[in-house]
């Protein structure tokens, strides 16, 4: 494909767009792929960029967590290992069945999610200090999240780190700016597995996913300080808003 100036100036404000929802309540892909897609890019090429520039972004948003120590190593290290593994059973399984029954789930369940979410005012403002879970506990929840999840984000994908903040915060009790630590966590490792393929095949183009690297740094720093500063007053509004967007898309694909 001919990159064009306009080219960038469809790509870049997206991906900063994207990068900053996604490092507060995951789901930057729903905006970032479709904004590779929009500009013209080939399919493997516009999932390959895409990763690349997402994965770059990635870093610094998790940096910024493990440095303001939101992050619980223990759940986050099993959830990537399990997550993996989840991935590729999922990526599997998408070779031999139709997504369109996951589908008319999840146009059921986001608004109800959704409706949950807004009226529970305290939900994930703190740790819950109620919920004393054992180690074996923790290790059992966090290897079937990750694989559950991981499955979910090898067979469909989109808002994979929406539903690990939700998993964290609603089985573990963690607040959701700590459970956004650890989907950023378990994020990066699947990007970056991801993006290795997708180098391997020489299906990035550096020429546009370089400079949208850089746009979605700025866009993950800058949501992962209001993520940190705010807590949920912004994740939960921002989760909202994404789970509109996975329902708008989901539609979409459904009625076309």
């Amino acid at each position: 494909m001919q990159v064009t100036l306009q080219t960038f100036i469809i790509v870049c404000p997206l991906i900063f767009l994207a990068g900053f929802i996604d490092s507060i309540a995951g789901g930057g892909g729903l905006i970032s792929l479709p904004a590779y897609l929009f500009a013209g890019f080939p399919v493997h090429f516009a999932y390959g960029t895409n990763k690349f520039s997402s994965a770059i972004g990635t870093v610094f948003s998790t940096y910024r967590f493990i440095k303001n120590k939101q992050y619980h190593m223990k759940t986050a290290a099993y959830s990537v290992i399990s997550a993996l593994i989840g991935s590729y059973l999922g990526a599997r399984a998408a070779l031999m069945l139709s997504d369109i029954y996951l589908q008319y789930c999840l146009i059921v369940l986001l608004p109800i999610i959704a409706i949950f979410l807004l009226t529970r005012r305290n939900f994930g403002e703190k740790n819950n200090e109620e919920i004393q879970l054992s180690d074996k506990k923790i290790i059992i929840l966090s290897i079937l999240s990750g694989l559950i999840i991981g499955a979910y984000d090898g067979f469909f994908g989109p808002g994979t780190g929406t539903f690990l903040i939700l998993t964290y915060t609603g089985l573990m009790g963690f607040s959701m700016t700590m459970a956004a630590g650890n989907a950023k966590l378990v994020n990066l490792a699947s990007n970056i597995a991801a993006l290795f393929t997708f180098l391997a095949g020489g299906k990035i183009m550096f020429l546009v996913g370089i400079p949208a690297a850089f746009f979605g740094i700025l866009g993950h720093w800058i949501g992962s300080g209001l993520a940190l500063k705010n807590g949920s007053k912004i994740i939960k509004p921002v989760l909202v808003v994404v789970f509109i967007l996975l329902f708008v898309k989901i539609g979409m694909d459904l009625f076309n």
